[in-house]
């Protein structure tokens, strides 16, 4: 195996895109909670980010280790590292481990115990609780273990504030309700592969006609939750427009899968929900340093 083969195979290993993801909604809850809007001290930003997209990367290990068997039958993931036996699981174990063991360092040490709890809490949540038990036993396996995914807005919160306010919470409300549209629509495109995998994902268990109204269902809830950053006062207006905005065209993408037959329309919704999730929390952070009053001024 050549050097940079294998490094390209421990970071397959971490699932970089879903990390990016996820940081990108941390990121926003450290400076989210600056009060007055402000720039997060680099002695708080540069550990917090190191130690929460270790964390991250450690829990997208875990879980590929975990889930080798079912991914093996999956067209998805039969190119995963471990399946193709580019990397054994040996080392895959010990890489997980000593990217959670530095998480965990830098962030009581660097951050806060407060954020360091948490983070561990999710780690658990995704990598094992969610990996092991929820994905295998439960067609609501994406709604119960949704909590994991959406905690990293609170993490960044904590890192900063070293509290939990009940505005970081409401940042995971959001990416809690997200998730389950986001992943149905994957789980529409990929449904024989679950049933191949005996996952009970929804479309396996309870159709794709079913899963395709859960859909239009969560995504009409989504809309609705995302307001109250809004009707709170956390945001202003220019968040107003944005969620408005991005929460109908998720409903009309929401719409076309459930009342049309277009094969390519569930990773499209899936593709937009990527999307929505970035471009609504950018609104967020647009919002909190820019006054409504200076683009007047600007206009």
């Amino acid at each position: 195996m050549s050097e940079t083969t294998g490094w390209r195979d421990y970071l397959a290993l971490t699932k970089p895109g879903v990390v990016l993801l996820l940081m990108v909604t941390a990121i926003a809850g450290m400076f989210l909670a600056t009060d007055p809007p402000g720039m997060v001290p680099l002695r708080t930003l540069v550990p917090a980010f190191f130690g929460l997209t270790l964390a991250m990367m450690a829990s997208a290990a875990i879980n590929q280790i975990m889930d080798q068997k079912i991914d093996a039958v999956m067209a998805r993931t039969e190119k995963r590292p471990i399946v193709t036996g580019r990397l054994n699981t040996r080392k895959a174990v010990t890489f997980a481990v000593i990217l959670a063991a530095l998480s965990m360092l830098i962030l009581d040490q660097m951050v806060n115990r407060l954020t360091a709890l948490l983070t561990l809490f999710g780690f658990v949540g995704y990598a094992f609780i969610y990996t092991l038990y929820l994905k295998r036993a439960t067609p609501q396996n994406i709604v119960i273990g949704g909590l994991a995914g959406a905690i990293p807005p609170l993490l960044g919160w904590t890192a900063v504030s070293g509290e939990m306010h009940p505005y970081a919470w409401l940042l995971v409300l959001i990416i809690f309700v997200w998730t389950p549209p986001h992943f149905w629509a994957l789980a529409i495109h990929r449904r024989d592969d679950y049933a191949k995998a005996e996952i009970p994902m929804l479309p396996v268990t309870h159709g794709i006609p079913f899963t395709r109204t859960s859909v239009l269902y969560y995504t009409i809830l989504l809309l609705l939750t995302s307001l109250l950053p809004y009707l709170t006062g956390m945001s202003g207006l220019i968040y107003l427009v944005a969620a408005v905005v991005l929460g109908v065209i998720f409903m009309l993408h929401a719409i076309r899968l459930r009342f049309g037959n277009d094969p390519r329309t569930p990773m499209k919704t899936f593709g937009y929900s990527i999307t929505y999730l970035f471009v609504l929390f950018a609104a967020l952070l647009v919002d909190h340093y820019v006054p409504v009053g200076v683009l007047g001024t600007i206009a």
